[in-house]
């Protein structure tokens, strides 16, 4: 054997043991798989134990019709309304001479910081009328539709205006050019936002609970919570996984499948021509505040009246400690999260040729698309035959938002990352600097802004997460989300609206700062961090 042939297994060998400075060990890809794991066995195992006919006596009922029916109602209709609104207001803001364009681009996100279930309450304490399936479609389509507005404005932004120009010069209208232009441009938008709200309607908890609207999530807490090893439960759990992967297949047919529009020229890009609204100017800002106004305004000033007229009232000492206890477990989801999902988009960056890592980078995109709710019963399930000492602690609820929320740590991580070349840190290494050298001169200055921008996401979605939180979070601990479910299950809305509202402020400063870092210095959209 030569000294150049006995190198190879020894390089190869302190490649895969190194540090995270030096190119990431298979560990962040066995965690994830590790990870991943845990709710299909939990719910495989428990459909085998209840047995195949019990199984099909389950599912076989009109019970799961009627879930079935309220699940694509819901996913049709929120998805639809998301996407009117959502692409009706990019339109005008990025296509039109609308006055005050720049607050308009601060105020339509806005809805981003009022978790949904907050929403759905603050309408719900104003009567019953909003209850069911109507009422749901209503405040949940003013929920979402900031996951359609946002990138369809990048997209709007980003577009090429030649094509519209070459339409308009064939003789077509405004109309037209719209229908048969831009609508085509923006369809892989339209269909990624879609496939978002559809997946957001499959997971949805607390809004629903307090609307008052059975669905899949409803069904499962309502089972577990008359009996923790629930048969009927987990053939739930089973028949929303089911549709949860065809989701995910469906997403992935559906993406090699689209058409992309590239550039018919060259050269610096132009901005799109301004369609003048004239005497239309004032109605359509009309139109624009409606959404924001009925989406954030109203449920605001709900809480505020419960606030200042209810009778029930939520103590200082208690708000303090469950807002404490939010940020706390915000900081300790958010830095955990952030260490295995920038780990692991090193370590699939860095074995992208081997099968394992390109599993384990979509991984955790398909537990993103499970319900908090399966997800916190499968840790419980494991903790209490395998690991008993985990069982009401922080580390395992921290375990559950970890599981959740590192698909957004990676995708934010993903794209500074693919921008960086790979030339330059192997340079580093011929010049003689270390792993870690190369690491933290190189690779974590370029990423860092992907790192922050996940973090702060994580933190966002830990503050709001309710049912993850509602079946983890160990016995004397409360956080905000806790703390609005309690009371306003009870119809204690006077007690719940402070918590809300400062649920509201904390989730406020985290989408201030995205907003921030998406539009940049000069109010432009990135869309290449959205995506």
């Amino acid at each position: 054997m030569t000294a150049a042939s006995a190198q190879v297994p020894r390089r190869h060998f302190a490649w895969v043991a190194t540090t995270i400075g030096g190119g990431v060990s298979w560990i962040p890809v066995a965690l994830t798989i590790v990870l991943a794991a845990i709710p299909l066995l939990y719910v495989l195992l428990g459909s085998m134990d209840a047995g195949v006919a019990r199984l099909r006596a389950l599912l076989f009922r009109p019970y799961i019709g009627m879930l079935l029916m309220h699940t694509a109602q819901l996913a049709v209709s929120v998805t639809a309304g998301s996407i009117v609104l959502g692409i009706g207001a990019a339109w005008l803001v990025e296509r039109s001479d609308l006055p005050m364009r720049s607050m308009w681009r601060t105020l339509l996100p806005l809805p981003l910081a009022v978790p949904a279930f907050v929403s759905s309450f603050a309408w719900v304490s104003i009567g019953p009328v909003f209850e069911g399936i109507g009422g749901a479609v209503f405040i949940l389509a003013l929920a979402e539709y900031p996951l359609i507005y946002l990138p369809a404005a990048a997209a709007l932004r980003g577009m090429d205006p030649a094509l519209d120009e070459i339409a308009q010069s064939l003789g077509l209208s405004r109309w037209e050019i719209f229908w048969r232009s831009t609508v085509p441009q923006l369809r892989p938008v339209i269909a990624n936002g879609a496939l978002l709200v559809i997946s957001h309607m499959l997971v949805e908890f607390g809004a629903f609970a307090f609307l008052r609207v059975q669905t899949f999530t409803t069904a499962i807490y309502e089972e577990f919570d008359l009996e923790f090893n629930s048969a009927t439960g987990v053939s739930l759990a089973a028949v929303l996984l089911v549709l949860c992967l065809l989701l995910l297949a469906f997403e992935a047919r559906m993406k090699d499948s689209l058409r992309r529009y590239a550039r018919v020229g060259t050269g610096t890009r132009r901005a799109a021509h301004q369609i003048r609204l004239r005497a239309w100017r004032w109605p359509a800002m009309a139109v624009l505040l409606t959404p924001v106004a009925t989406g954030v305004g109203v449920p605001v000033a709900t809480l505020l009246y419960w606030v200042t007229s209810g009778h029930s009232r939520a103590t200082v000492g208690e708000m303090v400690s469950a807002t404490g206890t939010t940020v706390w477990l915000g900081a300790l989801g958010a830095l955990a999260a952030t260490a295995l999902g920038t780990a692991l988009a090193l370590s699939v960056r860095r074995y992208r040729g081997a099968w394992l890592a390109r599993i384990a980078s979509r991984l955790p995109f398909f537990i993103h698309a499970l319900p908090g709710l399966v997800i916190a019963l499968a840790l419980v399930f494991v903790a209490l035959r395998y690991a008993d000492f985990l069982y009401q602690t922080t580390a395992l609820l921290v375990v559950g938002y970890v599981t959740l929320y590192v698909p957004l740590v990676q995708t934010a991580v993903h794209t500074p990352l693919a921008q960086l070349p790979e030339r330059i840190e192997e340079v580093a290494r011929s010049l003689g600097h270390g792993p870690l050298s190369v690491f933290v001169g190189i690779t974590l200055p370029n990423i860092s802004a992907g790192i922050g921008a996940g973090a702060a996401l994580v933190f966002l979605q830990v503050m709001k997460e309710l049912t993850a939180t509602l079946i983890l979070l160990p016995t004397g601990l409360d956080t905000l989300s806790i703390e609005i479910w309690q009371h306003a299950r009870d119809m204690e809305y006077a007690a719940a609206a402070p918590y809300a509202l400062l649920l509201i402020v904390l989730s406020g400063v985290p989408v201030y700062l995205l907003m921030r870092d998406l539009y940049g210095r000069d109010r432009t959209i990135s869309s290449e961090w959205i995506q």
